[in-house]
């Protein structure tokens, strides 16, 4: 695939990324969930929402996924309470769930840890991933109230120097797949993919986005 990204692709990138957004309305919660990945900042949103009063606790889960091998010497949950103790988080208040190595783990996990005295959640994740958690939290952990947020960062800003711009179309595309594929696995629930979106998939794969197919 070459590097160069044409306003075609640029376009339909856009499409996908639209539809990923969820961006709930927050309320209080008993627990924020943060999903690792490679991307801290969406740690710092962690922390940005605790300081607001909507949780009490942190819980980071992460072990290593499709784009994080190497990227940080311990698991992505540990690097992200890390992160969140060197911006005045008490340690106390931050739960390391450091096995996941996906989204459905992500959840399972912390529902396994969280128990069922957790209510009320809300799951910060990377922007192109929050739909892929709203419909994986509502087929794996049914009972809870779940809340899906992300830090607030733009399209042209998402990508950064160890996950440049060809990874992030890859994600969005290969997530679009998943929602085709997942909810006949029981993975998530049933989503229905505007004709454009589906277009814009179409488009990409066949432009050579399907690295993470």
């Amino acid at each position: 695939m070459s590097t160069a990204v044409s306003p075609a692709v640029l376009a339909a990138s856009h499409t996908l990324w639209n539809f990923h957004l969820v961006y709930d309305k927050l309320s209080k919660a008993d627990l924020i969930v943060g999903l690792g990945s490679y991307d801290l900042r969406v740690a710092d949103h962690c922390v940005e929402l605790l300081n607001q009063g909507l949780a009490n606790r942190i819980l980071f889960t992460g072990k290593s996924g499709n784009w994080t091998g190497g990227l940080y010497k311990t698991s992505e949950a540990e690097a992200f309470a890390e992160r969140a103790v060197e911006l005045g988080v008490s340690a106390q208040t931050v739960l390391i769930e450091p096995r996941a190595t996906n989204i459905g783990e992500n959840i399972r996990y912390t529902h396994e840890m969280a128990g069922n005295a957790v209510k009320r959640i809300i799951i910060v994740t990377k922007p192109q991933t929050q739909r892929r958690a709203f419909a994986t939290v509502r087929a794996q952990w049914p009972d809870v109230e779940a809340m899906v947020t992300a830090p607030p960062t733009p399209f042209d800003q998402q990508p950064i120097a160890a996950y440049p711009m060809e990874n992030f179309i890859d994600e969005m595309v290969g997530d679009v797949k998943r929602m085709m594929d997942y909810p006949a696995k029981g993975y998530q629930i049933e989503q229905d993919i505007p004709a454009h979106v589906a277009e814009a998939f179409d488009f990409l794969v066949k432009a050579g986005y399907d690295n993470h197919l």
